[in-house]
């Protein structure tokens, strides 16, 4: 046995540094033997076999390595690809649990475990050692002072999501120091922050942080991967967005700046994808999984075991019926709570990771095991309700305790202020909170997460700019991307000098912004909606890391006037508990009131009839929200009260005058109109029973405030 070396902790998968060693244990149940492989500062490479196995965790304890260490895993067994088994010692292994990766991935060295030149494909086997050409994991100090940071564990009815990109965020910020441009440090600066906190978010969704590859396909065109959904380390965060050049820098600087959010108030969620690897199909790289254990870590065609199912579009699935891929995905995640103070996490095709074996159901043991973890089950859980495998739309069908991603609130409020004859019964359900969709499974509004936009798919000012994608810049001949957006360029193709159609596409923005932020559910903002970011019509710009993604923060009138707008409409929502409520409208009077808790109302201020909510053409309504109702509890079991809302929508190209309803001798304070906003007209006082007229696609929300004698 090699001096220095030990029996480890089987238990505790990864490499742990204790001041004085690590403890290393790596799962890979059919290999032979396993080897720990160090790297000095040259490349020269030391190799250690592991020499302790239990119930397939080969596992030792390795004194004198110290953080900073590069490393790798080399598994030997048998190459059998048709069962599954491809084992291949000459390629250098990422640790699955690493915590920090440091080195790129060069698509040029020796990578796939067969020789690409045979006849034979994937059946044969590469002799080429892979080493140079492969990221390597790296032992860290996780140690971190926290200052007394906690979670926040701000109530869903609070919260406000912002979705953001970490380098697209200050790439192009001219108040941030430009050598933290981009990086963890500078989301983290003042100015960054600033911005989050004037506008009013309580959170941060960002998009992939974990470790990550760039497809093959974007190397021959000469791209990267910007958005990350290609991950190869589910413990380490991505080295990318790092200032520091140190090795294992990016663990601390994003601590540092999960720090820095809650300290300004906000929640950071992370969007996570355990429903793939950056490995793709059987016959991409041997780099982590693949060669450790391909039977257990992926699932595979039954009968054909060469091949991997795909639910999920890139190659790959994960195989979340096997416990110990399930034991990654929930290490991975308790890791990031209690290492991290993550807030919360939303999972990247959710559907996939659901699947038994290949259907999707609600109990599923991926999501059972994340409802009854006494940590996980503290966290906001977002579902993707969805993959691309056959039954992969999955709105509304996942259980308790999550939230989903709801796609039909995204279409339904598109088409509406499109245009589109539209059953507005539809817009109804949306607005309210999806009933239709999440109260069969027990849950509340909260479940509904709302969006109109997202970063895939067009931003909201190219959502009312272009009628087609335009993502030729992917180099795909623009066949990449959704094709129906339910979008309207309002007569010009892309940017326009005409003040007819600005106007038009301001007021549609605004309309849409307001309809997010005064539905019931959870919202959520794409970066850069509010100050009018565009991507110049790609709806699918996830290679494209440039100023076609980055927000621009040159603002002008048009960007000013929309970020005014946007703090203004997320502000009314703080304000008004009545537009977030924790349970669904029953329509009928509550709490001893002779008023219903909603109301819906025609233009003439008349109750809708069934007539009503079934004639196509109907496009504009009104709704009454009761402010004597409870609308939720704090903290303290105390009932939340609110006055009286009335929420005006006219979905017609022309004016449509409406009568407000006549309640408590009170005067209808209009506090938004989509139309007039920053216009004289925009602050008015109505009494009940007066008429007030809507420009054609617009959007007003008025108070109750009691009349003055």
């Amino acid at each position: 046995m090699t001096a220095g070396v030990r029996a480890g902790n089987p238990h505790r998968l990864g490499v742990h540094w204790d001041g004085e060693g690590v403890y290393v244990a790596v799962f890979a149940r059919d290999a032979t033997a396993v080897e720990l492989c160090l790297f000095d500062d040259s490349g020269n490479e030391t190799r250690l076999a592991l020499p302790f196995v239990q119930h397939g965790i080969w596992h030792a304890y390795v004194a004198g390595i110290s953080p900073g260490q590069r490393y790798g895993f080399r598994a030997h067994g048998p190459y059998e690809p048709e069962r599954g088994l491809r084992f291949n010692p000459n390629k250098l292994l990422i640790d699955p649990y690493a915590r920090a990766i440091s080195g790129r991935l060069d698509y040029t060295a020796p990578i796939l475990g067969y020789d690409r030149c045979s006849h034979e494909a994937d059946l044969s086997f590469d002799e080429h050692d892979s080493a140079a050409g492969v990221p390597m994991a790296v032992v860290v100090d996780t140690s971190f002072d926290w200052q007394g940071d906690r979670r926040l564990q701000i109530p869903w009815r609070d919260t406000v999501i912002y979705e953001v990109h970490v380098k697209g965020f200050t790439a192009l910020h001219p108040d941030i120091p430009e050598d933290i441009r981009g990086t963890y440090a500078g989301f983290a600066h003042p100015a960054a922050l600033r911005h989050l906190t004037d506008l009013g978010v309580t959170a941060v969704e960002l998009l992939p942080i974990h470790e990550f590859v760039d497809e093959p396909h974007l190397h021959e065109l000469g791209l990267t991967n910007y958005w990350g959904y290609n991950s190869i380390g589910f413990f380490a965060p991505t080295a990318r967005y790092a200032a520091s050049d140190d090795r294992g820098g990016q663990v601390r600087e994003f601590k540092e700046l999960v720090r820095s959010l809650h300290a300004a108030g906000l929640e950071v969620i992370l969007d996570v994808v355990y429903n793939h690897t950056g490995e793709g199909n059987e016959l991409g790289p041997t780099l982590s999984l693949r060669g450790l254990d391909n039977r257990a870590y992926y699932r595979l065609v039954e009968g054909d075991e060469r091949a991997c199912v795909d639910f999920t579009g890139t190659g790959n699935s994960l195989n979340t019926e096997e416990a110990i891929t399930l034991r990654l995905i929930a290490d991975s995640l308790r890791y990031w709570v209690d290492e991290y103070h993550i807030d919360g996490f939303r999972f990247d095709l959710a559907t996939a990771l659901a699947r038994e074996p290949m259907e999707f159901t609600s109990r599923a043991a991926f999501l059972d095991i994340l409802q009854q973890d006494p940590l996980l089950a503290t966290v906001k859980l977002i579902a993707e309700p969805w993959d691309v495998g056959v039954g992969g739309y999955q709105v509304g069908g996942f259980p308790p305790p999550w939230a989903e991603w709801n796609a039909a609130y995204r279409d339904t409020l598109r088409r509406f202020w499109r245009g589109n004859d539209h059953s507005i019964d539809d817009l109804a359900n949306r607005i309210t909170g999806s009933s239709d969709i999440y109260a069969a499974s027990g849950r509340g509004p909260h479940a509904s997460v709302n969006f109109v936009t997202a970063h895939d798919g067009f931003t909201l000012a190219d959502l009312v700019s272009y009628e087609r994608k335009h993502n030729e810049a992917n180099g795909e001949e623009n066949r990449d991307g959704q094709n129906e957006n339910y979008s309207s360029n309002h007569g010009t193709e892309g940017p326009t000098d005409d003040p007819v159609i600005l106007e038009a596409r301001i007021k549609k923005q605004r309309s849409l912004l307001a309809s997010l932020f005064f539905s019931q559910g959870v919202p959520m903002l794409l970066g850069g909606d509010e100050i009018g970011r565009t991507q110049m019509g790609n709806n699918n710009a996830y290679c494209q890391d440039n100023e076609l993604s980055w927000l621009n923060w040159q603002l002008d009138e048009h960007a000013t006037g929309l970020l005014t707008f946007t703090r203004h409409v997320i502000a009314l929502r703080h304000k008004h508990p009545a537009l977030r409520r924790g349970d669904f409208f029953k329509g009928v009077p509550q709490n001893g009131s002779d008023r219903k808790d909603v109301t819906w109302l025609r233009p003439d201020g008349a109750e809708m009839t069934p007539e009503d909510w079934s004639t196509s053409w109907v496009r504009s309504l009104g709704l009454l929200i009761d402010g004597n109702g409870v609308t939720d509890l704090d903290e303290n079991g105390n009932p939340l009260h609110d006055q009286s809302l009335l929420l005006l929508i006219n979905g017609f190209d022309g004016p449509v005058e409406f009568v407000t309803p006549a309640i408590d001798h009170s005067l209808w304070a209009v506090v938004v109109d989509t139309a007039r906003f920053g216009t004289d007209g925009a602050c008015v006082e109505v009494r009940g029973g007066a008429r007030l007229t809507l420009e054609g696609f617009s959007l007003a929300l008025l108070e109750a405030h009691p009349a003055e004698d």
